[in-house]
């Protein structure tokens, strides 16, 4: 008979805790979780699924473009609805939060609604009743990271942009990482006139440096105006929208502005701190490669330890932490070549060094291309795709994979799988291409440009 209440305890109802309380409980162990928003957490209710769908409705500007070429008409001007787009959104994430619930609740688990402390190394308080745990789980994930600046009440963040009521017919996105550059391919496609303003020389910063460029010049041809080298000092609410007061003189007029400046780790105001939780730098909860804080009875998966900030990645962190302390089974989770896509238009997918990441390692072989697909071509829309493989010369191993273009997402989940077990230039090249494709590019590249 245990001492405790539950047996684990985890504060957070997204991917990473959700998993590892599943885990457990199948384990045989007596689980409760506890989300004080909505169980699914960052991906699900405020990130990448509804990110994606809103991806998916924005292309079809395009597309109405596009059927021309291949012969059809499509009548009227189409028109869009943001009302109804949202609407189907939220029926969706209601569905998802469903499962998630439901999921749970076949595993045994105990659910809770609230705002979840940590109030000692085995005990935690939930909606006032102080509940105790042989191991607490943190996974809290991630909120977004709004830098001190005057007027900063009057800006959106990326959780708001599912929620506001009415599309802003001009916006102003600040910042210059994936989160803004997302946004603002969709507000764009859906019709809003869109102004990047960054504060450094490229966007998409730690990203390999020739798909950054592709992806800006791309981003413009579209429509999107690109302020690089340019930042916001003060931001003033008018009848007429929002003022953007600029570092350096000059103003800009928008109806709104989202900011979306990076994301930090949820992790303050929780009592992590009072019982001894070691953090680094941004709040991150510091743990060793079994998820394990300084001390010995809390764990933490996810974005809230800001070791990969990536849906698959803080699954398999909670999978392994419940392995390892319910299954008896010592098991890490990997992080070395995650692949992943981004959802820019046109969207990328990468895995492994950037080109500058990779000369470090000595001689490379650098094989590139561009090129318009067959059915940019048919449809007359200026628009390129790039395949990028990184070679080490030594091993002839490939090292890094960038892709950017349609379904690059996709193709780069395939790709991962051959990069992750070793292969070399010669598996990709012995490997007959798939056509007419765009992915075959990946294996005719037969010389490397650098």
């Amino acid at each position: 008979m245990s001492d405790y209440d539950y047996d684990l305890f985890v504060i957070g109802g997204g991917s990473g805790g959700v998993r590892a309380a599943r885990i457990a409980a199948e384990g045989g162990a007596k689980v409760a979780i506890a989300e004080e928003y909505r169980y699914g957490g960052t991906c699900v209710i405020r990130g990448c699924v509804p990110k994606k769908l809103m991806v998916y409705a924005s292309k079809f500007s395009e597309s109405f473009h596009d059927a021309a070429g291949y012969g059809w008409s499509v009548g009227e001007a189409p028109t869009f609805d943001w009302a109804t787009l949202q609407k189907n959104i939220h029926t969706e994430l209601d569905r998802l939060e469903g499962i998630y619930r439901r999921n749970l609740a076949n595993a045994s688990v105990t659910v809770l609604d609230g705002r979840a402390e940590v109030t000692g190394p085995h005990e935690v308080e939930v909606n006032g009743e102080r509940l105790s745990a042989r191991y607490i789980l943190v996974a809290t994930g991630g909120k977004p990271f709004i830098p001190e600046i005057e007027g900063g009440e009057h800006v959106l963040t990326s959780n708001d942009m599912f929620l506001i009521p009415e599309q802003p017919k001009r916006l102003a996105v600040v910042g210059g990482g994936y989160i803004a550059c997302e946004f603002a391919g969709i507000m764009n496609g859906l019709g809003t006139q869109v102004e990047l303003i960054y504060r450094s020389s490229q966007i998409l910063r730690g990203f390999d440096n020739e798909v950054r460029d592709h992806i800006a010049a791309e981003m413009t041809k579209k429509g999107i105006s690109i302020h690089t080298d340019c930042d916001v000092e003060r931001i003033e609410k008018t009848d007429a929208g929002v003022t953007l007061h600029l570092v350096g003189g000059g103003t800009m007029e928008v109806d709104a502005v989202l900011y979306a400046t990076g994301r930090i780790p949820l992790s303050y105001g929780m009592g992590l701190e009072a019982v001894g939780v070691e953090l680094g730098k941004g709040g991150a909860v510091r743990v060793d490669d079994y998820s394990k804080t300084n001390i010995d009875s809390i764990y933490a998966v996810g974005d809230v330890t800001n070791r990969i900030a990536l849906t698959p990645v803080a699954i398999r962190e909670g999978q392994a932490f419940a392995k390892t302390v319910f299954h008896n089974e010592p098991t890490t989770a990997d992080h070395d070549l995650v692949a992943s896509a981004v959802f820019t238009q046109p969207e990328m997918g990468t895995i492994g060094m950037t080109e500058e990441q990779a000369r470090n390692l000595g001689d490379i072989d650098v094989y590139c291309t561009s090129f318009r697909s067959m059915a940019h071509i048919v449809a007359d829309r200026d628009e390129r795709m790039l395949m990028k493989l990184i070679v080490e010369k030594a091993t002839d191993k490939v090292v890094g994979c960038h892709i950017v273009g349609e379904s690059a997402g996709e193709m780069i989940q395939l790709a991962a799988i051959a990069i992750k077990m070793g292969a070399t230039k010669a598996d990709f090249d012995r490997t007959v291409a798939v056509h007419p494709t765009a992915a075959e590019e990946l294996v005719t590249l037969k010389s490397p440009v650098r």
